[in-house]
């Protein structure tokens, strides 16, 4: 009996079918997952209206995405379900990597204080969704959540994408300016555009069972590879709320996944892990390891973000988050071109960024797959030498791979961004921006919180006085804000007179040893592909 009380979403008659006259949406969300209830949101709050079409009526079935890396946290605190999701996840930062029986090192993922998100935060993915529900319904008029309504058809021109929808009343057609593709692997809109992945199927199996159980497991993530107690294969074990433990199990190639989901096969294997204490499995699936993507993610009108545009396998948690800083990356250039504040081609830039992330993470991703499983005799001796220098060595820590944790994707060096003078210094253009302690005449806040919005200039008092440039809000150390630990000017290198231009999704987009609004001018309209005042 699942532990989470699953409750179905209620469908009403659309309005087109009830005799009214339809209307053109400036964005149709197609999937009511994280990544299309997060565009949701974020678009709402940026004044876009936005339809959200979604062919089921409850949240996923099943944990699936559970570990909420730091930068996803930061960016659905900024949406107003961050701390909602910090005080019901398990925090997290520890990892600890075993070799059969024996723990061969720990690893910290953020060992610094002075930020207001942890590293990660498990949590079921029905929570975040539930969360992402109740927030859209909080933006009102904004947002409008159509259950039950599968997309059966697509069109569009070049200036509208008409969707033909499925319900359970009839079909009827709703036309959008722009269609985000967020209904995930098994995309209905990438299907009928005859559009595909490329990429690889790796030869991996694994069973992932959600166990409920009193354990005094701590709050960490724990890898083995070759357990005892799973012979040969590797094994990972996850904490979750509500007294529940995510262990994914690798199976052989050759196994049938109907089979292995079975309790009388699954139990065994999960009582070998856990001993005598008492368990009950609160779900199981079997997945295979694949690392694709389309080739592109822009197809005219058409956007695809999330799973329905890139896929990799589990381990290191890059799909979920991978998915949400896809739409970070993506909404504000979508509002930006809505609300006639840059050309159409800022669109672009989705592409060329959000490639690049999801390649970066393929990459990884298949990396682990082939260290946890070796394909032939040398890469199992490199294998097991790395693992036998790991116990002792810090060096030969950094070849172990049981899939790099998800970090955000730094974006130096791509079109919209500005090159420094001096590309080796802190921040660079492309960089995450990072968080601190501050104070402002409100009260104690973090950077982050006044980073948020739109484009941002963060300055430190130098030579020259700042002044207000295009409209840009400018944020001044000493003036607006407190450096309370001395952590922003230290992260983001700010000397005396240093100006750093950050991007609407928290990203820096140029900076300079000194104030000098001609380049900012200059700085700004790269960033939202225009042309230079």
């Amino acid at each position: 009996m699942p532990r989470y009380a699953y409750r179905r979403f209620p469908y009403t008659t659309p309005p087109e079918l009830r005799g009214a006259a339809g209307r053109r949406w400036p964005v149709v969300v197609v999937g009511a997952g994280p990544v299309g209830l997060t565009a949701a949101v974020d678009l709402a709050l940026q004044g876009i209206e936005v339809l959200v079409l979604d062919d089921n009526d409850v949240v996923s079935v099943g944990s699936r995405a559970i570990c909420w890396a730091k930068r996803t946290l930061e960016i659905l605190d900024r949406l107003g379900v961050g701390e909602r999701m910090l005080a019901k996840g398990i925090t997290w930062k520890v990892g600890r990597v075993f070799h059969r029986d024996r723990e061969l090192y720990s690893f910290d993922l953020l060992p610094e204080a002075g930020h207001k998100m942890p590293a990660f935060v498990n949590l079921q993915q029905y929570y975040v969704e539930e969360y992402l529900v109740d927030r859209c319904r909080e933006l009102g008029d904004r947002i409008e959540l159509r259950w039950k309504s599968r997309v059966a058809g697509v069109s569009q021109t070049g200036e509208r994408v008409r969707l033909a929808v499925a319900t359970p009343d009839g079909p009827y057609t709703v036309d959008a300016d722009y269609v985000l593709a967020c209904d995930g692997v098994r995309s209905s809109v990438r299907q009928l555009m005859g559009l595909d992945f490329a990429g690889q199927v790796f030869e991996e199996r694994f069973l992932i069972a959600d166990v409920v159980m009193a354990a005094e497991f701590p709050s960490e993530r724990w890898f083995w590879f070759e357990p005892t107690f799973h012979p040969g294969q590797s094994a990972l074990l996850h904490k979750q709320p509500d007294d529940i433990y995510r262990i994914d199990l690798q199976l052989g190639w050759d196994t049938d996944p109907e089979v292995e989901k079975r309790p009388e096969r699954v139990t065994p294997r999960i009582r070998a892990m856990v001993g005598e204490r008492p368990f009950e499995l609160d779900w199981v699936s079997v997945y295979t390891f694949q690392c694709r993507r389309m080739e592109r993610f822009v197809h005219g009108r058409v956007i695809f973000a999330g799973d329905s545009a890139h896929v990799v396998s589990p381990f290191g948690a890059r799909g979920g988050n991978g998915g949400i800083q896809d739409i970070d990356n993506l909404c504000w250039k979508l509002a930006a071109v809505l609300r006639r504040e840059a050309p159409e081609a800022l669109l672009a830039s989705y592409d060329e960024e959000r490639i690049r992330a999801a390649d970066e993470n393929i990459l990884n991703s298949a990396r682990a797959t082939s260290f946890m499983t070796p394909k032939g005799p040398v890469e199992r001796l490199f294998r097991d030498a790395v693992l036998e220098l790991a116990e002792e060595h810090a060096f030969a820590r950094r070849l172990v791979n049981s899939g790099r944790l998800s970090r955000p994707h730094h974006l130096g060096g791509l079109t919209l961004q500005t090159p420094a003078e001096d590309p080796t210094v802190p921040m660079a253009p492309g960089a995450p921006c990072e968080d601190a302690p501050i104070a402002t005449p409100d009260g104690r806040r973090w950077l982050l919180e006044l980073l948020r919005g739109g484009f941002r200039l963060l300055h430190r008092p130098g030579d020259t006085p700042p002044r207000p440039v295009d409209g840009v809000p400018m944020l001044v150390l000493g003036r607006d804000f407190e450096d309370l630990e001395g952590l922003v000017a230290r992260r983001y290198a700010l000397a005396p007179g240093a100006t750093v231009l950050i991007r609407p999704d928290q990203h820096v987009g140029a900076r300079w040893p000194e104030f000098d609004p001609g380049a900012i001018r200059v700085a700004l309209a790269r960033a939202t592909a225009g042309v230079p005042s």
